[in-house]
């Protein structure tokens, strides 16, 4: 059974009083150790998909299920374990808090789970992607491959079966990028979670075993 469902979803939009057709139609499946990689231009639905995939919002029309749980009818409640149990962000601008050490940064989630030996916990995943004696340092001392890897490490220290990358190597340079990627390779080899990636490079998504494209909304090519 798949992992991840997103059946035949809208999403609209109200701006300035008018319907903005945000997503039309979108339908994907997605297995555990699937890597699917979503391209397309700026503004045609990808981080809407994300989002929606995430449970940071929810479709206007259609249905989107994780672990057979149907995000539209969950309370807020449900919904809060669910991201914090099952899903990993990794975010283009890395979205590491500042005033707290590297650590600190990949505990988090641990910490607002109420899950114990957090520390522990964080200490193996900052050595699992490459950063064991980072721990104690900040992320303005970082540079932007490491800061990545922080947040990889975040995404995954509660062993989320889905992971929801959003430009993932956006701001960094090739080859580092490179290396972001063959975590995710990693990721999907290893947990068998499922990676839904949203990149603008044909380059890097030719790196996932899918790749759809997307075009105003809807699924233009890719199953």
């Amino acid at each position: 059974m798949a992992y991840l469902e997103v059946h035949q979803v809208r999403k609209i939009y109200q701006a300035d009083g008018v319907n903005v057709n945000a997503l039309q139609g979108v339908s994907l499946s997605a297995d555990p150790g699937d890597w699917i990689a979503l391209t397309g231009r700026s503004g045609c639905g990808k981080s809407t998909l994300l989002n929606l995939c995430g449970a940071m919002d929810f479709p206007t029309v259609g249905i989107v299920s994780i672990g057979g749980a149907v995000t539209s009818h969950l309370d807020d409640n449900a919904l809060t374990q669910l991201r914090r149990k099952n899903i990993g962000f990794i975010f283009q601008s890395f979205q590491l808090l500042h005033t707290l050490s590297v650590i600190e940064n990949v505990e988090a989630p641990l910490l607002l789970a109420g899950i114990e030996q957090a520390r522990a916990l964080a200490a193996a995943r900052l050595a699992w992607v490459g950063l064991q004696g980072y721990a104690d340092r900040f992320p303005h001392q970082l540079s932007g491959g490491q800061q990545q890897r922080v947040a990889i490490a975040r995404a995954l220290v509660h062993s989320p079966k889905l992971i929801l990358a959003d430009e993932p190597t956006g701001n960094l340079d090739n080859a580092t990028g490179e290396s972001i990627l063959d975590l995710l390779q990693r990721i999907a080899d290893e947990s068998r979670a499922v990676i839904l990636m949203a990149t603008h490079s044909p380059e890097f998504a030719a790196r996932a075993n899918r790749v759809m494209r997307m075009r105003d909304g809807r699924m233009v090519e890719g199953n």
